[in-house]
């Protein structure tokens, strides 16, 4: 009996074996198809001066795409644009969505009125958004006549390279930050409300409870919330695109790195070129994910 238990557990572990690679199979077919080959066909290409015209044709040229990236001033502009971006929208639509969470967790009346309100915007079209700000931001549009109304200096936000980033950012802001919120309201109801109590008992305020207690509790959270808000905020296009109408004016002051690959893909046709672009904004997210996982503990995700 005892050997024929033994020679009867390898057939069963094989067969065990056998059965998980066949349910991840479709996994990794679908993560094969569209993430590792994708990703390795762009190596292929940043290495390479592709010729579409007249038939597709390679020619190998090493890292002249990086090199030329390197040199290239629209890159650099384009970088820091992304950049000033990045680092002013992802901190701000973080708090706005925080404390539009804690607003609505506290109990004010009609909350769930209030959460269909503030997550409308998340749920229209960014091509719509984008094109009714653009009659908010022009010369003669709301935004200016109720900053004339209140005594404040009127800007061209479409045309003035000082602002035009900056209605890009306030749209971004007012349209991200609810689904945000929505993130936060979840984690704030899985607080046990026994921590707050005791709180009280040791005679903190609200504002204790709120910086001992909530801001602590929801680090992990945080991580997730600024970690997409990252990845998203880096890879801005369409607004850029339909606010300067594909060149990232005025003065390439609306132009991003991904509106950038846009232009070198169907614009200049310089697909190996654009891919060396594509992998310095992949190494620039990946950087900075590891930064914010370093400093607000994701791992505990």
């Amino acid at each position: 009996m005892e050997i024929e238990r033994r020679q009867r557990q390898p057939r069963l572990n094989i067969t065990e074996n056998l059965a998980g690679y066949l349910f991840i199979t479709p996994t990794i077919l679908v993560m094969g198809t569209f993430v590792v080959l994708p990703i390795l066909y762009a190596v292929f290409l940043s290495l390479q001066k592709v010729q579409l015209l007249g038939g597709i044709k390679y020619q190998f040229i090493g890292f002249r795409n990086f090199t030329r990236l390197v040199e290239d001033e629209r890159v650099w502009i384009a970088l820091g644009n992304t950049v000033q971006y990045v680092v002013i929208v992802v901190p701000t639509q973080t708090i706005l969505a925080l404390i539009l969470a804690v607003t609505l967790n506290s109990g004010i009346r009609g909350k769930n009125w209030w959460r269909i309100l503030y997550f409308l915007p998340t749920v229209t079209s960014s091509a719509v958004l984008t094109l009714i700000f653009m009659w908010i931001y022009n010369t003669d549009g709301l935004l200016n006549d109720f900053l004339a109304f209140a005594g404040l200096p009127t800007y061209n936000w479409l045309g003035d390279p000082a602002v035009a980033l900056k209605g890009i950012m306030l749209m971004n802001i007012w349209s991200t930050a609810p689904f945000y919120m929505v993130i936060y309201l979840a984690a704030l109801q899985d607080i046990p409300q026994t921590l707050y109590e005791a709180a009280e008992l040791d005679g903190a305020n609200q504002w204790q409870k709120f910086i001992r207690i909530t801001v602590p509790i929801l680090k992990p959270v945080t991580f997730f919330v600024m970690a997409v808000g990252v990845i998203g905020t880096f890879q801005l296009f369409d607004q850029s695109y339909i606010f300067s109408n594909g060149n990232g004016g005025p003065n390439n002051a609306t132009l991003t790195i991904v509106l950038l690959i846009y232009q070198a893909v169907f614009r200049n046709l310089q697909m190996g070129y654009a891919a060396a672009i594509a992998f310095l904004l992949a190494a620039v997210i990946i950087t900075t994910t590891l930064i914010q996982r370093r400093f607000f503990g994701g791992e505990k995700i």
